[in-house]
Order: C-alpha cells, then structure tokens, then sequence
C-alpha cells in the first residue's frame, strides 16, 4: 500500500461534471422525464448493515486508495450511507437504442456517481452501482443483487489484467438486506441478497448521454456536452470546434475498433451492445449477460432476452459496434455542417478493427505477418465452430504444441490428437474434427516456415493466449459460496484471474473446459439484463 494512502472517507472529491454542465438538484427521486439536463443530483439511499465482501488492492493502489475494514465510515461511502467531503453525487441522463430500437429516455436508473478523485494518474469517477432509487429508475428500485454486483466486479478485474480496455472495479460491499429479482422475467421472482459494486472510469458518459439530446433537440446541451468530453478527456485534440469534433469522432471510432478487437481476440461476448451501453471512451462498461466461448460458436450469445434475434451474438458483435457508431454520429451531427463527413470515421473503425484483429490473431499463433496468412486465418474460426472446441483451451493448447511441431513434423497427427482431446467438447475422433485436422495441419507448415526459434515462438504465444479466463460457471460457483457466506471462492479467482497467461498449476482446475452440469444452468450458459 501507498504510504500516502488515503481512506475513501477522507478523500476530498471534485465535481466537474455536475459543476460544468447543466443539470437539476433532484427534489424527489419519483421517476420521471428530466428534459434539458445532463444529470440529476441524487443522494444514495442508505442501506442496512454494508460491510465490505472484497476490493481490488491493485486499482486501489492507483487511485491512491487504503483498503477499508470490514465497517467503518469508509465503507459507509462504498454502500452510499454516507458522504465524503465535497461530494455532489448525481445520476446521469441518457437515451439509447436497445435491440436496434430507440427507448427514448434511459439514464442512471440505478448507479449514482459521486464525484472524481485526483491522482497521479489522472482523474478518476466513481460510480457506485446498486446505489438506490434516480429519477431514472423508471419502475425499478435502483438497487443491484450479490450475483450481479459479484460478476462485474470480477469481470471487470478479469478484462483488465486480459489486457482489454474496460471500466475497473474498486470494491464489493454487501448491503444487509434482500432485493427482489425476476432473473428470467419468468414470473419467478426471489428475494437475494443485495450488493453495491463501486466501478471507476475517468468518465461513465456513453453515446447515449448524445443520442437524448439530439432525439429532443436540445442543441446547447449536445454542444456543451461535446465540449466537455473533448477538453476533459481528448484534450490532445485541442479546443472544439468542427475540425476538432470530427477528430474526436474519429478517435473514439477508433478507440471502440481495438476495444471490439480485443473482445473478438479473447473470446468476450458481452452480450447487450445497446447504444447506452458503449463508453465515449472506448472502453467495456455494463457487465451484465456477459460470457466466454466455450464451444466457439459465432452464434451464441448468453443473453437469454436475445435469444431470438441473436442481435449481440459473439460474431455479431463487429458489425453492431459499427451500428452504434452511425448512432452516434447521427447524435452529433447537429455540430458539423455535413454529416458524409463523419463516414472518415467509420472507415477508421472498419481499417483499425481489422488490422487490429489480424495483429492479434498473428499473435496467439505465433506467426510473422505473410501475403499467404489471410486465409489461413478467414479458414480457423469455421473449422473451430465446426469442432466445437473450447477457445481460450484450443489457443493454449496450441501454444504449447508449437514446439512439438517445429521439432519433429512425423508426430503431427499425434500433437493434433491430443490437442483436440484437451479442448473438445465432443468426441476429438469424429468426423467433424476432420476440418480441424486439416487446418492444423496447414499450420504446421505454415509454422516452419519461420525462422525464430521454436522457444521464443512458443512464449510469444504464451503470452498471447490466456490460460485462464473468467467462465460463467467460475464466477456462478463464487456467487454461490459467497452466498453461503465463504469468500473464498472469489478470493482465489482474484488472484488467480490476476495473471491470466501465468500457468499457476496449483489453480489447473479452474482453466478446465466447462463441465457437463454447466451447459445448462442458470448463471453459466444462460443469463438475462437482470444478471
């Protein structure tokens, strides 16, 4: 810990969302339409009994914060019982385009930012999440249960330490009394126990915040908004103004192809790629029905409300970012004078996403870039849909092969053969692995065509591909033991989820391919936007 380490109740905050643009002091926390603000001032409703479930020593470090006891004040301002000095705590409004649809007015229906804090490494807001009742909260009571809290908690940890650009978390603090959910809006609604997760960003603002201004007309708002996000967030683009609103476009279309790519190159499906879901930084926010490739399978989403269209399925999940992207552009356009001149923009995002997903792909098989390798690459992901392999076990599996195979290539049908049993969820014999063994078998040539040696290869590959990734059935056995009140459970995944691309043999269980009683059970192959 920082020797100038602070505990949170003692940290002064500043204000300068709620302190530069517009918004309302909330009279009351009734529901309703807020136009012509960007936020409302909303205090969070104090909870029972909060005491602390777990925090990020890591990210914490950074925000020059001290880890908390149990109880005490500091915790109080983690569960929304209590202010720290200078706090104006408020709930952003926002709109969004949900499963393709305009929902008109959304907003922080149940997440209260309390204010930035100063550090180092920049400013930082922290956002509590399950924090009671905004005028946002449309017919809900703004409040977040143990299993969701837990899951974005590690998740976004997990996504971090991965390399991927995301929201971080800073602690878990229960709440001490129970919250009603329908997790499957099935009519089967539970009392769980209640949780508030603190998440962190250098801002929470979405294309949503743009996109209800621009629906409503509330032109001076859009701008002053703009303005903001430019000055404090893209402030190496300089002062606003036309040019520079089209480069800040043209940066996040950028910033949003890597964060895509990234999600593409682990495995990531985050499952409700809605407008108000997609940061203005580029970054992951909102874990919700997330989850990871396990069979790969393009198709597959874990959101059971997208189940019919499969809108935000793994595959989908390129071309419904660039959608977003013309969302936002429509949202904005009211700043420029032609709005054909945001299409540089989209075509930064289709050129960046591509190379940017190449590179890492290259990356996690080991290869130096050749004229030869595009369709050595277009031909995987059908031949491992096909087989139905585990992605995250295929890739590190492969990883370790490589040097098997640059050894001695007259064991090659061995290799493929164990490789296949270690991340097939079928029988690694039947025909439909055929494509596969094809495939690695033009990758072994491919291979030997290059010239470093078979150990740096294999680490470069080791470094690319994860061993271990945060599975749904993973975080559903720590919500199920947290529940029971051992944390354990999430105390070793913390820490084993830490150093993903380490091999920690002592943890080789929690890398193993999903097992039967998961492929089916709630929490693990399927969630709703309630998880």
């Amino acid at each position: 810990m920082p020797t100038n380490a602070r505990q949170i109740d003692q940290v002064v905050f500043h204000n300068s969302f709620v302190d530069e643009l517009r918004g309302e002091v909330a009279a009351n926390k009734r529901p309703r339409q807020v136009p012509g603000c960007c936020y409302s001032q909303v205090e969070p409703t104090p909870v029972r009994d909060p005491h602390l479930l777990a925090w990020s020593d890591d990210f914490a470090a950074t925000l020059g914060l001290a880890r908390p006891s149990e109880r005490g004040a500091a915790v109080n301002v983690l569960a929304g019982n209590a202010l720290a000095p200078n706090m104006k705590p408020f709930a952003a409004r926002y709109g969004g385009h949900q499963f393709g649809h305009w929902a008109g007015q959304l907003g922080d229906g149940r997440a209260i930012s309390l204010g930035e804090i100063a550090t180092p490494n920049g400013d930082w807001e922290i956002q509590l999440k399950g924090a009671g009742p905004t005028p946002y909260s449309r017919r809900a009571d703004g409040r977040a249960v143990l299993r969701s809290s837990l899951r974005e908690f590690l998740c976004s940890e997990a996504m971090h330490w991965l390399g991927v650009p995301t929201t971080r978390a800073l602690s878990l603090v229960a709440t001490g009394d129970s919250v009603v959910r329908d997790m499957f809006y099935d009519g089967n609604a539970q009392a769980e126990p209640g949780a508030i997760v603190a998440r962190v960003a250098p801002t929470f603002i979405r294309f949503g915040n743009f996109e209800i201004m621009a629906s409503l007309g509330e032109e001076e708002n859009l701008r002053a908004l703009a303005d903001y996000t430019i000055r404090h967030h893209y402030a190496e683009l300089g002062e606003p103004s036309q040019a520079v609103y089209l480069h800040w476009y043209e940066e996040v279309c950028r910033r949003t192809a890597v964060m895509i790519a990234h999600w593409m190159t682990v495995g990531f499906v985050h499952g409700v790629m809605n407008t108000d879901n997609m940061s203005i930084l580029g970054v992951t926010i909102d874990y919700g029905p997330y989850g990871w490739l396990e069979p790969f399978d393009p198709d597959w989403t874990p959101n059971t409300t997208d189940f019919s269209g499969r809108r935000y399925a793994f595959g989908q999940q390129p071309s419904i970012a660039l959608w977003n992207l013309v969302r936002l552009a429509e949202a904005i356009s009211p700043l420029v004078a032609n709005i054909e001149d945001f299409r540089r923009g989209l075509e930064i995002y289709q050129s960046t996403f591509a190379e940017t997903h190449h590179a890492m792909l290259l990356g996690k098989l080991g290869l130096t870039a050749t004229d030869e390798d595009d369709r050595l690459i277009a031909d995987l992901h059908g031949a491992m849909a096909a087989s139905m392999v585990d992605m995250t076990i295929f890739f590190r599996s492969l990883s370790h092969a490589s040097a098997e195979i640059l050894s001695d290539g007259e064991n090659d049908d061995t290799v493929f053969s164990n490789l296949l049993q270690a991340c097939s969820y079928s029988d690694p014999t039947n025909a439909d692995k055929e494509n596969l063994r094809q495939w690695l078998r033009r990758y072994a040539k491919r291979l030997r065509e290059e010239t470093a040696s078979a150990e740096s290869i294999r680490e470069k590959m080791l470094a690319a591909n994860p061993k271990y990734v945060l599975r749904n059935y993973l975080a559903q056995n720590a919500i199920e033991a947290a529940e029971a009140g051992d944390l354990s459970v999430l105390q070793t995944l913390m820490t084993v989820l830490k150093t993903p691309f380490a091999e920690q043999p002592e943890h080789d269980a929690l890398a193993a391919k999903r097992p039967d009683w998961a492929s089916n059970k709630p929490g693990c192959a399927t969630l709703s936007c309630s998880s």
